[in-house]
């Protein structure tokens, strides 16, 4: 039987354990001390994850998901339903400012050490939800029907035509033998209702893996090790009410950037919403320069790198799947980089401005110059995953503490 001392909730808790759960995740979940500003964009994530769920309901109601009407429509939506324009410019200009959230919240990851042992399933799920991510922005990407849409559509499909029995997978993809309202028509079923469960799902399935092994700090220290005599962390504090009030900062300056690239950058010059897709989508004329959305950009820069589709695709493919494989690739006896030697601490720097810098190349013409930095830049994001493997045996780590530095 219940304990708590409100009947109503009382008879809840013996027919659903509503307050137990708040507690094992909220008010009794024992979180590190010293958590630093890395550590809002977990909990951004999810703000944007929210934000892009509502806004698609509300765009949904609106949208015709048809190649004669998707396009006249999202103008309908725009320019006569009241307020469409600021929900839709909340869903796209979300969708950048969500992938900002999440490669932010991975680059702590890498940073801390965060997907090593006891943290693997986390950073799987983390990886699956960041897969699901691209397959649910690409598909979103293709509905307004514009130019963009089309021939960004055209491209990516395309790709699948160098595996096994490509020219039937793409049709099977496409669902027609060219890009068409069949196409259109099946990405809005995928991006509106399957995709989005899955994310939810994933998300759940992450949370539920971190809060079994407790949330990795920036010393890199187990916080389990050192108890009182009611068996609570000595370094770790309630997750709520502490970093409840504590994220609310982060959160509101985090909508304060969002709000002001919303109402004043809502295109970001062309960067977040193409100039080519505010024209209808037409077979007949191919736009000048086609490119992906830039949270695309990186691996769009390596699959050009490499002068060979096939090869570049596989190049694509494999710098997202060792992603996947980091946890066992990174040899390291610590994990937070603030303990790694200098040579680590510098190639990590470097890996976080390459990865950048492979995302503008993305957006890029291929010429010539840019092709070759793309090809270097290539060649630095895989040599770092080779780093790792090696590093233990050509650095020297520095003591890790046996508390947590710093906190409240």
């Amino acid at each position: 039987m219940s304990q708590n001392t409100n009947k109503i909730m009382a008879w809840i808790d013996d027919r659903l354990p509503v307050t137990q759960t708040y507690e094992k995740h909220m008010s009794k979940y024992y979180a590190p001390k010293n958590f630093n500003f890395w550590y809002f964009f977990g909990v951004l994530s999810m703000l944007m994850l929210v934000n892009q769920i509502l806004t698609g309901i509300w765009l949904t109601m609106q949208f015709t998901p048809s190649a004669e009407a998707a396009f006249a429509s999202v103008e309908y939506i725009m320019r006569d339903v009241e307020w469409g324009w600021l929900i839709r410019y909340m869903h796209s200009t979300g969708a950048t400012f969500f992938f900002v959230a999440v490669y932010l919240h991975m680059m702590r990851a890498i940073l801390y050490g965060s997907y090593q042992k006891p943290r693997e399933l986390i950073w799987i799920f983390g990886m699956l939800i960041y897969l699901a991510l691209m397959a649910e922005a690409f598909m979103g990407y293709v509905l307004p029907w514009g130019q963009m849409s089309y021939w960004g559509a055209q491209v990516i499909i395309s790709l699948f035509s160098v595996m096994p029995y490509g020219d039937l997978l793409t049709e099977w993809i496409r669902g027609d033998f060219l890009i068409s309202g069949a196409t259109l028509n099946r990405f809005f079923a995928l991006h509106v209702v399957a995709v989005p469960l899955v994310i939810v799902a994933l998300v759940v399935m992450h949370l539920l893996a971190l809060h079994e092994v407790g949330s990795n700090n920036p010393d890199g220290v187990d916080i389990k090790k050192h108890k009182d005599e009611n068996g609570k962390p000595l370094d770790g504090i309630p997750f709520h009410p502490y970093y409840t009030v504590h994220d609310l900062v982060g959160i509101v300056v985090f909508l304060m950037v969002f709000c002001t690239v919303l109402f004043f950058f809502p295109e970001g010059n062309g960067f977040m919403l193409e100039y080519a897709n505010f024209e209808p989508a037409n077979g007949l004329k191919t736009p000048e320069h086609i490119a992906p959305v830039w949270y695309f950009g990186a691996f769009y820069a390596i699959l050009r790198a490499v002068p060979d589709k096939l090869l570049g695709v596989i190049a694509m493919g494999a710098a997202i799947a060792v992603l996947f494989v980091l946890p066992w690739l990174d040899r390291s006896p610590v994990r937070s980089w603030r303990y790694k030697g200098l040579p680590s601490k510098i190639y990590i720097v470097i890996f976080g401005f390459n990865f950048a810098l492979l995302t503008w190349l993305g957006t890029q013409p291929a010429t010539e110059l840019l092709t070759l930095i793309a090809q270097i830049a290539s060649v630095i994001y895989f040599g770092w995953f080779a780093f790792l493997v090696i590093s233990p045996m050509i650095e020297k780590t520095k003591p890790v503490p046996e508390r947590v530095t710093g906190g409240h």
